[in-house]
């Protein structure tokens, strides 16, 4: 499911990055599969792994994940950017966790109103989005460990909005609908553009569709065989058929991206 997330929101980008260069037909692409990974693949798991349950439920699993980035993960990543120079990278995460302490009380609201027996509690607006573009550049941070931080939050940030996503559209409460479905917004228009940016997460189109083939070809060669033989073994049956289906979409993804950079190489 994370690298699902991450693939979805990451291809977005790479489709942006397509159309700047004035290559619809690749930004197409790019999308297609994306939409795959995030209104497929990452339901279809999610449902085997019993991640959705009722608001309440959800709205605990939210604020879970709101906290720990609020209190540890971004703080202990802005100290430790600091510590190595990266002071525009630290700035980001203190700034990143700010909004991620302010996504939990909005959460722990809705909670108490959800679980209010007279339904009178009121349950937060969806917060306001500014996206934030993501052209083609270098890493501008220079610390190793910085670098494995950046990379930690963009998969945290891609998969709270896929979370989020799917939450709100199970959400059994409308207002409850919005606020997950805004909060997640916020993460993949906000929060990942700004973390991918300093990791150099977008190249060229060609750069981009080098590495989406690599991260296809993995996923369809080696995880998801892996992962089906697995819970083969196992006797989760099922899963086993998703694990083989997604593999054989990946090998589809692999070889269309592949494709596309074939006509790039030659035009």
């Amino acid at each position: 499911m994370r690298g699902e997330a991450f693939a979805n929101a990451s291809y977005r980008l790479y489709a942006e990055q397509a159309r700047r260069e004035g290559l619809p037909s690749v930004a197409r692409i790019f999308e297609r599969a994306a939409d795959v990974e995030l209104n497929e693949h990452f339901p279809t798991e999610a449902k085997l792994s019993g991640q959705v349950k009722g608001d309440a439920a959800n709205l605990r699993d939210a604020i879970t994940g709101e906290r720990y980035e609020s209190r540890h993960m971004y703080p202990g990543f802005a100290r430790e950017a600091q510590s190595t120079g990266d002071a525009n990278a630290a700035n980001r995460f203190t700034e990143i966790a700010g909004d991620e302490a302010k996504h939990a009380r909005a959460f722990d609201t809705a909670l108490r109103a959800v679980k209010s027996r007279s339904r009178s509690g009121s349950v937060p607006a969806a917060p306001v989005v500014h996206p934030v573009e993501v052209p083609a550049g270098p890493p501008m941070v220079r610390a190793q460990q910085t670098r494995e931080n950046l990379d930690t939050a963009l998969h945290g940030e891609a998969l709270a909005y896929a979370k989020y996503r799917l939450y709100g559209q199970h959400a059994a409460r409308p207002d409850v609908a919005r606020l997950f479905r805004g909060t997640g917004e916020v993460e993949l228009r906000e929060h990942l553009p700004e973390t991918a940016r300093l990791a150099g997460l977008v190249g060229t189109t060609h750069e981009n569709l080098t590495k989406a083939i690599a991260g296809e070809r993995y996923e369809s060669q080696t995880m998801y065989p892996t992962f089906a033989k697995r819970a083969e073994a196992a006797g989760d049956t099922e899963a086993a058929r998703t694990f083989r289906h997604n593999a054989r979409d990946e090998a589809r993804h692999a070889r269309s991206f592949e494709k596309a950079r074939d006509r790039l190489s030659g035009s």
